[in-house]
């Protein structure tokens, strides 16, 4: 075993989905370290900390880990494309640069290099800017299960599991 957790979370951002947002069994990834105060009228004082605070900084187009280290990983890209630079959805959720179809292949492929054989994949996409569909014709990967979520239904959980002996590129 490496001496990494066996969960790797390479897009991090402030962990807003994890129960625990220092589980040791994870590694938390981001290519931002960054504070930001935002305005938030239901927080004590009308505004709370967005805090983006990973393990290790790293671009999950080039993952710094070897072939398979991981049982589970988690890849939750940034989704937004027409978000403003300095906005406050930009800040919370990232945004995908101009070539972020070729971004989200390099991300896939990276994510299913350093996942054990026979390991999970979970991803995570929001279609507000870009559809699900798009996204999936991106990895030659095919999903297992996965659902919609939230108000709009626009939040997308979908399982993958990498095969047994696959040789990733």
């Amino acid at each position: 075993m490496s001496d990494f957790g066996s969960v790797l979370d390479p897009c991090c951002g402030s962990k807003m989905f994890w129960f625990d947002r220092s589980d040791q069994r994870a590694v938390f990834g981001d290519i931002r370290s960054e504070t930001h105060s935002l305005t938030d009228s239901s927080s004590k004082g009308g505004r709370r900390d967005l805090v983006i605070s990973p393990d290790l900084e790293m671009d999950f187009r080039r993952l710094p880990f070897a072939d398979d280290t991981f049982h589970l990983v988690v890849f939750d890209p940034p989704h937004l494309i027409k978000a403003g630079k300095s906005g406050w959805l930009a800040k919370k959720y990232g945004r995908l640069g101009a070539d972020w179809r070729g971004d989200i292949q390099a991300g896939f492929a990276q994510c299913f290099r350093v996942l054990k054989p026979n390991g999970t994949l979970i991803f995570k996409w929001n279609e507000e800017d870009v559809r699900v569909a798009e996204l999936l014709a991106l990895t030659p990967e095919k999903p297992l299960f996965g659902n919609r979520c939230g108000k709009t239904a626009k939040s997308h959980w979908i399982v993958f599991m990498k095969p047994a002996g696959a040789c990733q590129p």
